[in-house]
């Protein structure tokens, strides 16, 4: 496909954090960009509109352009029983995936790209913002609402040597075509930030998902690298059976990239990092926790490996600031502190209340979660109850499902709330909005920090949370 002769590209799920990236990029070359998507508020709403991306409501053959020269869907929305898709084949317009055009935008750049359950977004988006910062002009795709360091989450520039994709493991249509996503990019450098169990519904267990980073991993070059996480025990397993050039990095001292002390002040997190026996100069993140420490690290490791000299990487450091919804500060209203942050898996759930518990010192967490999926939180559920160990009030919203199940599998609000009370002494389940705010009503103190947790859609009622702070 001969991407210069393509003018006019339309995105069905444009809304998608991954989908809008890509349309942004698209639009920096010049092409003509249209998208049709749900009326559901998503957190790319604010800059496809600020770029004034216009996108119709629902999904209908009509709202394919006459002149459209390529259709881009996302597996979200029944995939290619999408009526628009359906429309785009009978017509003759050429139809890839989301994950398959991401593909053929990056296959002519040095691609970067950042797996993992956890972290991917935030690394890409540093790693991103270190390129930046040193001149490089990267092309990105970060599947997040907005990178506001750079003002967008995906940016396309035709001279640039450099990609920075997110790569996702999920499948890329999960009626009719069960690749993983990320088979389609061709990595010369490949970032693991964990491997864990997740998606169970495509993953049958922790070696198929084994099986599928290896897949990812197997186009990178001899002088490319593998930049991998030494401190999750899966990883460790995992690169016993691989032959690539690898680079480790974690607070362990077998890693080639070592964190030797990490302390925070002045929610600045201030690092010591050691490569090759030789201490680098302090490291200063705008970011809490030991695994934003360690997604830090995993882009310092990439960059360098490209020849990014150490001051401009702690330059970049220093001017990244998070990405939208990643423990995203909302508002203080009397005293009370509100953030959200994407958290959707129960090793995600604890990283972010440990940084909490580190950046809020003798602060109360109040942690509202809604789980995402039935099938992950079935085949999850156990490590879900454990995973709020460190929240003072755990409040449990009902579910929320996918578009992709049509079953519970037998699991509600109140069984998975249950299962959180047999570890936790303070849960309250709230299944929806007016049930969470009377609850929040009765608990919520001065000097308290409220989260919204996971990958629903509770973080959309922050204006009834601060609604209610003001008047309490």
């Amino acid at each position: 496909m001969n991407l210069r002769k393509i003018k006019t590209i339309h995105f069905t799920g444009i809304k998608g954090v991954g989908m809008t990236a890509l349309a942004l990029g698209v639009q920096d070359l010049g092409k003509n960009v249209s998208g049709s998507d749900t009326e559901e508020i998503f957190p790319t709403n604010a800059i496809l509109k600020q770029r004034q991306i216009k996108v119709k409501s629902g999904f209908s053959a009509r709202n394919i352009p006459k002149n459209c020269d390529l259709l881009i869907y996302t597996g979200a929305h029944n995939g290619q029983a999408n009526p628009e898709v359906v429309s785009a084949l009978s017509r003759g317009i050429p139809v890839l995936a989301h994950s398959q055009a991401l593909g053929l935008f990056s296959s002519g750049f040095k691609t970067l790209a950042v797996a993992g359950v956890g972290g991917k977004s935030t690394t890409s988006a540093i790693l991103a913002t270190i390129l930046d910062s040193a001149g490089l002009k990267p092309c990105f795709c970060v599947g997040a609402g907005d990178v506001p360091c750079l003002k967008t989450p995906g940016r396309m520039v035709r001279k640039s040597a450099y990609f920075v994709a997110e790569a996702d493991e999920y499948v890329t249509d999960p009626q009719l075509n069960l690749t993983p996503r990320f088979h389609y990019l061709s990595p010369f450098v490949s970032i693991i930030t964990n491997i864990e169990y997740d998606h169970p519904d495509v993953y049958q267990n922790l070696e198929a998902i084994f099986d599928s980073f290896r897949t990812f991993i197997k186009p990178v070059p001899p002088d490319g690298l593998v930049v991998v996480n030494f401190d999750n025990s899966h990883v460790r397993q995992f690169i016993k059976t691989i032959d690539k050039p690898i680079a480790t990095y974690g607070f362990s001292p077998q890693a080639d990239w070592q964190i030797v002390k990490a302390h925070v002040a002045d929610k600045k997190q201030f690092l010591q990092l050691k490569y090759k026996n030789i201490v680098w100069p302090e490291l200063i993140i705008n970011l809490p926790g030991n695994y934003n420490a360690l997604n830090s690290v995993a882009a310092v490791a990439a960059a360098h490996h490209l020849g990014v000299s150490p001051d401009k990487i702690i330059l970049g450091l220093k001017r990244f600031t998070g990405v939208k919804r990643r423990f995203e500060f909302i508002a203080t209203v009397k005293g009370v502190s509100l953030y959200d942050d994407y958290a959707h898996h129960p090793t995600e759930i604890q990283a972010v209340l440990s940084a909490a518990k580190n950046w809020f010192p003798g602060k109360r967490l109040i942690t509202i979660f809604q789980s995402h999926t039935y099938s992950r939180t079935k085949a999850l559920l156990s490590d879900f109850a454990r995973s709020f160990e460190l929240a003072d009030e755990v409040i449990i919203n009902d579910i929320f499902p996918s578009a992709r199940e049509k079953d519970n599998l037998g699991l509600i609000g109140p069984i998975f709330s249950q299962e959180v009370k047999k570890y936790h002494s303070r849960v309250h389940y709230c299944p929806g909005e007016p049930e969470t705010m009377n609850c929040l009503k009765k608990i919520v103190a001065k000097n308290d920090v409220i989260f919204t947790l996971g990958a629903g859609n509770n973080w959309l009622w922050y204006k009834q949370i601060i609604k209610l702070l003001k008047t309490r």
